[in-house]
């Protein structure tokens, strides 16, 4: 298949760009925070074999490498799977959100929050739950709600897609409810958590959240740039791409589960973050044009590095607190969003 982003339109400058903008992205989230650490000093820091000892070197390998790590996988998952929605939807305003893995996340870590002591007491078990208990109810409501949503729009071996994004539409409008129902029952504390959770945050990032979380998201990243061609010829159409031969029902199928287990790991590392698998994807599709083998690569770069920035923006604005990290992706992307819906209309004709 010829190059789907056409004439005129930069490949290697625009990762190599992308790539500058990802190492200044973790510079500024390893040296900057409560204790300012320059640049200089942080490669000494990283250099293999160097014996850093120190307060610094406590701050950088201890603190804030592995925050930047999962700042940089949970990034680039959201990126690659909003990507991955708008090429399987053929259309380039579709979100993740869209098969209900948020949703379903969201709701199982709003039962966890409200429910979970209550149930361990009413087993007679001691409380409170481990710490485990949030994150991995999140990502199994979340692939639970992406693998209920296939079956309801699968029929005969194929796959409807236009029924799996109403019926994710209808889950993420129950699922809303039932979590408005279990805020309703909340008391201040989980009331709390509930709202720090729906906002987001890579404050809780230790190393051990980073080890549990890279073998579901690395895994996704590799293996996504290989969808490329196939994303490309289901743009002409599903019977199209088939007779370009394209397994279309295979395509989808696991289209559908790389977002669900990026978008549940995701969530489940550090809570519901918005923009971030619509904006990134959007605005490079009018950079380097619908060519999802750079498409895909570009977003995993770009959405590291947005999510990165968006980090160290909400430790910096109200220091010495902390913004949860959805609403600066909100600040900065619902504009942004906006500015690519009226200032470029006919960008991606």
């Amino acid at each position: 298949m010829s190059d789907a982003a056409g004439p005129g339109r930069p490949g290697a400058p625009v990762f190599l760009g992308l790539g500058l903008l990802l190492a200044v992205a973790v510079l500024l989230s390893l040296g900057l925070g409560a204790v300012r650490i320059p640049p200089a000093r942080i490669v000494a820091i990283l250099t293999p074999g160097a014996a850093e000892a120190g307060r610094d070197a406590l701050v950088v390998l201890g603190i804030r490498l592995p925050r930047t790590l999962l700042g940089l996988m949970v990034g680039a998952g959201l990126a690659v799977s909003g990507a991955l929605m708008q090429g399987l939807f053929r259309n380039p305003l579709s979100d993740p959100a869209l098969v209900g893995v948020s949703a379903g996340s969201g709701l199982a870590a709003a039962a966890v929050i409200v429910l979970g002591d209550r149930l361990l007491a009413g087993m007679g078990l001691p409380g409170p739950l481990p710490y485990a208990a949030l994150p991995v109810a999140a990502f199994l409501g979340g692939l639970g709600a992406t693998l209920g949503l296939y079956r309801i729009a699968t029929r005969a071996g194929r796959t409807s897609v236009a029924t799996l994004l109403l019926a994710g539409i209808a889950l993420g409008a129950l699922s809303g409810a039932l979590t408005g129902l279990l805020v309703y029952a909340s008391d201040d504390r989980q009331l709390r958590d509930l709202t720090f959770w729906s906002l987001g945050s890579l404050g809780g990032a230790t190393w051990t959240k980073v080890w549990a979380t890279a073998p579901a998201l690395l895994p996704v990243l590799v293996l996504v740039p290989f969808l490329g061609r196939g994303l490309n010829a289901l743009v002409l159409g599903e019977a199209e791409a088939f007779h370009l031969g394209v397994p279309v029902e295979r395509l989808k199928r696991l289209a559908i589960l790389l977002v669900a287990v990026a978008v549940g790991a995701g969530v489940a590392a550090s809570g519901v973050i918005g923009f971030v698998g619509l904006v990134v994807p959007h605005a490079l599709r009018l950079v380097i044009g619908p060519d999802h083998r750079r498409l895909l690569p570009a977003s995993a770069l770009l959405g590291g590095a947005f999510l990165v920035l968006a980090d160290v923006a909400a430790r910096l604005v109200v220091a010495p607190a902390e913004l949860p990290i959805g609403i600066v992706t909100a600040f900065v992307g619902a504009p942004v969003f906006l500015w690519l819906l009226l200032g470029k209309p006919r960008q991606d004709d």
